[in-house]
């Protein structure tokens, strides 16, 4: 008699052969995905040496054979934790990656004391950003820019899921009337495409599942960084910050951009893996 634990540790090897990282904790994920039970917990006890029902255990392998094809496992799941906070996630948005929750800790930190905030959170995707945000600080307008129409649908979602009081506003944020409808922000966060023409072309197998609108940043890397530090900077109020997430080694580069736009204060800040994530400006 074939088990339910003999096909989770069938999947387990499957995703071992097929070289994926942490394949362990995917086989699980997949498995409590599929079977609705969560793993190493009473309910799954209870079934583990079970007869396995077959509509059930063909689900798991279809969701095997999709990660084994290169799907990202947040895809997959439907669904993917950020910063505490449930998201949903599927083809069309960028995944949330525990490197932008450094854009997300800096603000926090920023304005913990601050009350009746306004803001505005550009390439908004998922709104993982902007909901957090708007969960955590003391807001009076949250706003969360996105122009994909597939992103729009997540980020609707995701804020239905969280209770947030977030606007979801369909926008272009490289278009100058899209900034003007916008003004006396205490803060912009964004994180735009900025991988390079060069990173494109190597791109890992289960980042290339995703919308490459949200990840091509122009030749350089640096088009949304110009355009929006330049069309973006008046819709702040006095005092109000700019804070971008980055790639590696674009620091000094975002830097110069926000300091020729006269912004004062130009700081960069290193991710939980010791990588220059964040930059950051004040409005003069």
């Amino acid at each position: 008699m074939v088990t339910v634990s003999d096909v989770l540790k069938n999947g387990t090897d499957i995703l071992s052969a097929h070289d994926i990282e942490n394949y362990k904790f995917e086989s699980s994920c997949i498995f409590e995905k599929a079977f609705g039970v969560k793993y190493r917990t009473p309910a799954y006890d209870r079934i583990k040496n079970s007869e396995l029902d077959e509509a059930v255990a063909e689900q798991f392998c279809e969701l095997i054979r999709r990660r084994i094809d290169g799907e990202p496992l947040q895809y997959i799941l439907g669904e993917w934790e950020f910063y505490g906070l449930p998201f949903k996630v599927g083809r069309g948005v960028l995944i949330p990656r525990q490197d932008t929750e450094t854009l997300v800790d800096f603000l926090l930190d920023y304005f913990n004391n601050r009350e009746n905030l306004r803001f505005a959170d550009l390439c908004s995707g998922s709104g993982c950003i902007g909901i957090t945000l708007e969960k955590k600080l003391k807001c009076d307008k949250a706003y969360c820019v996105e122009l994909s129409d597939k992103a729009i649908s997540y980020l609707k979602e995701n804020i239905r899921l969280n209770g947030s009081a977030c606007e979801c506003v369909k926008g272009d944020v490289l278009l100058e009337q899209t900034a003007e409808s916008f003004e006396n922000l205490d803060f912009i966060a964004c994180n735009p495409p900025y991988l390079t023409a060069g990173d494109m072309k190597n791109l890992q197998t289960e980042v290339q599942f995703e919308p490459k609108s949200a990840l091509f940043g122009g030749e350089d890397g640096l088009d949304f960084f110009r355009c929006v530090t330049r069309i973006w900077k008046n819709s702040l109020k006095a005092g109000g910050v700019l804070a971008f997430e980055i790639g590696i080694n674009q620091e000094e580069e975002v830097s110069q951009i926000l300091i020729q736009h006269g912004f004062q204060n130009v700081r960069f800040m290193k991710d939980y893996c010791g990588v220059f994530r964040i930059v950051y400006g004040v409005k003069d």
